[in-house]
């Protein structure tokens, strides 16, 4: 029989799940600040111009256009923002009449997205609250998993019910393009101040309702440079099983999202800190328990990798990443397919390819075109050590060859000994004229013949006879 406290967590956790499951979200009080445009630095230059195309357009239809989000909170931090979100109380429909580039998305969210060659505008209806399991509900506009997932949100309503929907309070502030004043519902500005990271209502039940606000917690405070605050980070660990839920589709996006920041590294750090980095990456997490290992110093160090490239502006591709992420359970699996079924290690090395990534895709839907280049790079692994011949020419004419170069650098970086050698003669081969080439490999097979010659002459130990 638990404690009395177990049992007092328990009764509290069933509550706020049966909250959650009634469609009821907390009551919310919000006291919306407005700010205006003297007293804020936000300013029309730093907004995409395409952006105040469809804010002037929904206002002068007479509908009412902010940006929202991540937009403004970059712009009061002095960032530059990537995209820029626009919230109104037009109906996706509405906007769509506006604008003739413009198309509808998404299932669980309806919005509207609104095209501009290479940028995309996205507009979201102002979010009301959802209706309790009691009353007349249609699933095609709200509707909730029974862990209190959200799975249908095309409940529209008001500017604050919106506002109280947001996940963070640096969230809820809202550009009025109207008279470029700034209306801060949730106390934003002061968490912008204060370098914290707070959740709009109960964290529990907002991080229920979607538990990828969990991996944007991590993500912001390392973007940032914050703190989550406590009330909305010790729960975290609990509930990062949770992340089981969500559709492993949108788990890659979220993924990219928080390796491909800049900020890889302290993203990493904070994942392990939470307990979720294992909830994406199962197979690698039972690797990293041990700190110093060669798993954990590959995993930092390809992500120290990938954040001097993305601030040199330097292009990142994701199958290098999650070729990394999974390139011990790969190892890993193949050895337990040799001791146990006798396998040659090619055929266990195709199989652990296609039983790792089998598992990984469960919980992170990796695309094909992300996959196959994932594969090259693992085969070339042990196709680069095999040089004999014509065969160094034709890997070096591989399409993946740069790519599984860069990452056998990465492994004798941290693993030393023959990788290291091995990846020091290819660094030359790359760069040796005809003639110094035709020289290395001479050198190689002479190198190998010699080898071979050594282990005929060896002879096999005798043993004495022992003495009577």
């Amino acid at each position: 029989m638990g404690s009395a406290g177990d049992s007092i967590i328990i009764s509290r956790v069933i509550n706020k799940v049966k909250q959650v499951l009634s469609g009821q979200p907390a009551k919310i009080k919000l006291t919306p600040v407005i700010i205006p445009r003297a007293e804020h630095g936000i300013s029309r230059q730093d907004i995409s111009d395409n952006a105040l195309k469809v804010l002037y357009r929904l206002h002068n239809a007479g509908f009412q256009a902010h940006l929202v989000g991540g937009c403004v909170r970059d712009l009061l931090l002095g960032l530059h923002p990537k995209d820029f979100d626009v919230a109104t109380d037009a109906e996706p429909e509405q906007v769509k009449a506006l604008f003739r580039n413009c198309r509808l998305i998404g299932r669980r969210f309806r919005l509207a997205h609104v095209v501009f060659g290479r940028e995309i505008i996205e507009v979201a209806t102002f979010r009301g609250h959802h209706q309790s399991q009691s009353e007349a509900v249609d699933d095609k506009l709200s509707k909730h998993s029974d862990e209190g997932l959200i799975l249908r949100d095309n409940v529209f309503g008001s500017i604050e019910e919106d506002a109280q929907r947001r996940d963070f309070t640096f969230n809820a502030m809202y550009y009025n393009i109207a008279d470029f004043s700034v209306t801060d519902f949730a106390g934003g500005m002061q968490a912008l101040k204060t370098r914290k990271i707070h959740l709009i209502g109960d964290p529990e039940t907002r991080y229920r309702e979607d538990p990828v606000r969990m991996l944007r917690a991590v993500r912001f405070a390392a973007k940032l440079d914050m703190q989550i605050a406590n009330e909305a980070g010790d729960i975290i660990p609990q509930l990062a099983p949770l992340l089981a839920n969500i559709p492993p589709a949108r788990l890659f996006e979220e993924v990219l999202k928080l390796f491909l920041s800049g900020k890889g590294l302290a993203t990493y750090r904070l994942l392990q800190q939470y307990g979720l980095f294992g909830q994406l990456f199962p197979q690698l997490q039972p690797m990293l328990k041990v700190p110093g290992s060669k798993e954990c110093q590959f995993v930092e160090q390809v992500l120290v990798n990938t954040d001097e490239r993305i601030n040199a502006e330097l292009r990142v591709t994701p199958a290098f990443i999650y070729a990394a992420l999974l390139w011990y359970p790969v190892e890993q699996r193949c050895q337990q397919l040799q001791a146990d079924g006798g396998l040659s290690n090619q055929d266990a090395f195709n199989m652990a390819m296609n039983d790792v990534l089998n598992r990984q895709l469960q919980r992170i839907m990796i695309p094909k075109r992300f996959t196959l280049p994932m594969r090259d790079i693992w085969a070339l692994q042990h196709r680069l050590s095999r040089r004999f011949g014509k065969r160094a020419y034709v890997l070096l004419e591989h399409p993946k060859f740069r790519a599984a170069y860069d990452f056998l650098l990465l492994r004798a970086s941290i693993e030393g000994g023959e990788l290291e050698v091995l990846a020091s003669w290819w660094t030359d081969f790359q760069d040796a004229d005809a003639e110094r080439r035709k020289s290395m490999l001479e050198r190689l097979q002479d190198s190998d013949r010699s080898k071979r010659s050594n282990r005929r002459r060896r002879r096999p130990r005798t043993t004495k006879k022992p003495q009577s």
